[in-house]
């Protein structure tokens, strides 16, 4: 049996992820990709990161520090910025010229350059401070003119 999709008022698919400093990696989130902290619940330690929430339009990921727990068994930040990952997040923004000079002048590293895609629109990839990919793009897959 298919699950039947609960209905919400964002995405039903909210990536996850763990970061080594996720307190850091909030901040460089919001100053460089725009998202907005929804929920940010402190963790045991000093510093730490139980349960984040951040929201970008209606889309949303949650995100903790990394830990030693049954999750953690599961999930890690990346070993490090160079390393090859198995899933990464794809952002549409309305502006993606603009988007794309924001992040330059922020001294973020790109590792796509912004260029124009076959199936539509353009597109950058860059890394965050801890290695995980965050793909920009302007092509939005929900709409049919895009």
């Amino acid at each position: 049996m298919r699950g039947e999709i609960m209905n919400t008022d964002g995405s039903a698919i909210i990536p996850t992820m763990r970061y080594r400093d996720a307190s850091a990696a909030i901040t460089w989130l919001e100053r460089v990709l725009g998202f907005e902290a929804h929920l940010v619940v402190p963790g045991a330690a000093d510093g730490d990161i139980a349960h984040a929430q951040l929201t970008l339009g209606s889309g949303m990921i949650m995100l903790g520090s990394a830990r030693d727990d049954e999750y953690g068994a599961l999930v890690k930040p990346p070993a490090d910025r160079a390393s090859v990952l198995t899933q990464s997040a794809y952002v549409v923004v309305a502006d993606i010229d603009a988007h794309y000079a924001h992040a330059k002048a922020a001294g973020v590293e790109i590792v796509m350059d912004l260029a124009e895609q076959v199936h539509g629109g353009k597109l950058y990839s860059c890394r965050d401070p801890e290695g995980q990919l965050w793909n920009i793009g302007s092509y939005n897959p929900w709409s049919e003119t895009s």
